[in-house]
């Protein structure tokens, strides 16, 4: 599953989750509003760490993908030179 999706689905949950806690919330509207900001700061950090964690994650696999890159590159090159000493 892509990563795009998972975040999709933790939104709508959350969404789902908190428009429930409302309807069915015994508190005062004061308290239950204190309290969907309080749970509306818990996503953004949720949703913040994820994404850091996604760009953290594609940016190891690039560096991998520049090393392969790097190392083909020097492979071809030595043989290149191999080839023309011969």
């Amino acid at each position: 599953m892509s990563s795009g999706k998972v975040v999709m689905g933790l939104l709508a949950g959350v969404a789902i989750g908190t428009l429930l806690g409302v309807l069915f919330a015994p508190d005062k509207g004061s308290e239950t509003r204190k309290k969907m900001a309080e749970k509306g700061c818990d996503l953004v950090d949720g949703v913040s760490d994820k994404l850091t964690d996604l760009i953290d994650e594609l940016n190891r696999k690039i560096d991998e993908v520049k090393a392969k890159a790097a190392a083909s590159e020097t492979t071809e090159k030595a043989a290149y030179e191999s080839d023309i000493t011969e």
